[in-house]
């Protein structure tokens, strides 16, 4: 059974989202010897906390009729259900992020980590988005996949940028 969410509970998930991947990159810095490395890790995990308040300022601009529920919900079920799957889907809270990393990772294996990740989060957005009705926002869906395009980006980036030995 599909449930149709609304952009607002949507923009929930997107900064949960950001909250798990922030968390991911303080763990990942705690564990860096390097401290370039180690500040890379944490500017990493300050532009997740950067587009955590854009989905924020996103959703507090939703019209009345996106903040609607789409299903008949009295106990709240649908957004324990969303939380579930962000959760477990993406920067998964649960797991210990300690258990990510052995400590012989490379900074370029971090990072590719990391982008793996930011692509399953798009397609995680390209999928909800098909649950939103169009009435319901799902326009503004489209602002979160390209805010997780722009971290693959700037990941990409970073991982192009690193010397030979640390990548």
């Amino acid at each position: 059974m599909s449930f149709p969410f609304n952009a607002d509970e949507i923009f929930e998930m997107a900064e949960q989202i950001e909250r798990n991947g922030a968390r991911f990159y303080r763990r990942a810095a705690e564990g860096a010897l390097d401290p370039r490395n180690r500040q890379l890790l944490f500017d990493l995990a300050a532009m997740e906390d950067e587009h955590e308040k854009i989905f924020v300022s996103m959703r507090e601009d939703l019209a009345d009729a996106e903040h609607q529920s789409t299903v008949f919900d009295p106990e709240g079920q649908a957004a324990l259900y969303l939380r579930a799957m962000v959760d477990g889907h993406v920067f998964d809270v649960k797991a210990d992020p300690a258990e990510l990393f052995t400590g012989k990772e490379t900074m370029g294996d971090i990072l590719q980590t990391a982008i793996g990740m930011e692509k399953d989060s798009i397609v995680f957005y390209m999928g909800i988005k098909d649950l939103v009705p169009q009435r319901l926002g799902k326009d503004r869906i489209e602002g979160i996949i390209k805010e997780e395009m722009a971290h693959i980006a700037s990941l990409s980036k970073d991982l192009a940028a690193l010397p030979h030995e640390l990548s």
